[in-house]
């Protein structure tokens, strides 16, 4: 990982179910950082700060609210363009096991699970689902008694795992972790693409893993993985891509073509209309000098 990102120490206490801060502030000056703890980031009038999760580069509206997991998930807000002077901002982090898999197994908490999996990758809601969680959120710090603190933060993390426009930020190849599915022709697929991302990868080779004709497949695939084979593919190599930018201090060229793209100038204009920066500007987010506050 590159030596830029902040290991953040949580000010969790092992007494403490969950960790709650409100900050009211005129900038973002905190690092890129990551930690074990998932964290629940809620900003209010922060129209124009750039959130980086992963190799998840986007700029928020006024309303902002994020799940991250994941223990290498590097993550920041910065200022960007944002101008507000009355930016409101509150975390909350939880250990991994506070609740424990003996729990989120059961059938009451398993939209809850399936959230927490998702957010490996960091876990954007939409701003209707972020109006109806608002008064849970906007009273949150103000509640006195942590035990009805603690239903507060449960009710808000269930609410929230029923969102269906959620998505997901970061690449699973950036935050390296291995897509779960319950078929195995896409498990074999995937797995294939994943060892083979520099090749040159035929739908046909693909098609004949799965034991389909390619024309079914290229359907198949499509329905099972929710974007097209090519999607699916260029997204595995953008994300491995953008990990080397970070971790190795190859040439953006050497690695446009280590990770199976024909061209720099390809690269390039294919990283921009995905991530929204250039390969060269994603690595400097990465490497600049940060002033801890």
């Amino acid at each position: 990982m590159a030596k830029n990102i902040l290991n953040e120490l949580s000010p969790l206490s092992d007494r403490d179910c969950f960790y709650i801060v409100e900050r009211h502030k005129t900038e973002f000056t905190y690092p890129l950082h990551q930690h074990r703890e998932f964290e629940l980031n809620f900003i209010e009038n922060g129209a124009g700060v750039k959130r980086i999760v992963g190799d998840s580069v986007e700029t928020i509206g006024d309303y902002d609210l994020v799940l991250v997991g994941g223990e290498n998930l590097a993550h920041v807000w910065e200022q960007g363009s944002c101008q507000s002077k009355l930016i409101r901002e509150i975390t909350i982090q939880f250990a991994p096991d506070t609740l424990p898999e003996s729990l989120l197994a059961k059938n009451q908490f398993a939209s809850i699970q399936k959230m927490f999996l998702r957010a490996q990758n960091g876990l954007a809601f939409p701003l209707h689902t972020i109006i109806r969680v608002y008064s849970l959120i906007d009273t949150l710090s103000a509640q006195q008694q942590g035990f009805r603190q603690v239903l507060q933060i449960l009710e808000i993390l269930y609410e929230l795992s029923l969102s269906q426009e959620a998505y997901t930020l970061s690449s699973s190849a950036f935050a390296q972790i291995t897509p779960t599915t319950d078929s195995r022709r896409i498990a074999r697929v995937e797995e294939y693409i994943r060892t083979h991302f520099e090749e040159d990868i035929r739908l046909a080779t693909l098609a004949e893993i799965a034991g389909m004709t390619p024309t079914a497949f290229s359907r198949f695939f499509s329905v099972r993985a929710g974007r097209s084979l090519t999607d699916y593919i260029i997204d595995i190599r953008l994300g491995i891509a953008a990990r080397q930018l970070i971790d190795s201090t190859k040439t953006v060229a050497e690695i446009s073509f280590e990770c199976g793209f024909n061209s720099l100038a390809n690269f390039n204009r294919i990283f921009k209309k995905k991530k929204g920066v250039t390969p060269s500007e994603f690595r400097e987010m990465y490497r600049k000098k940060k002033i801890i506050c």
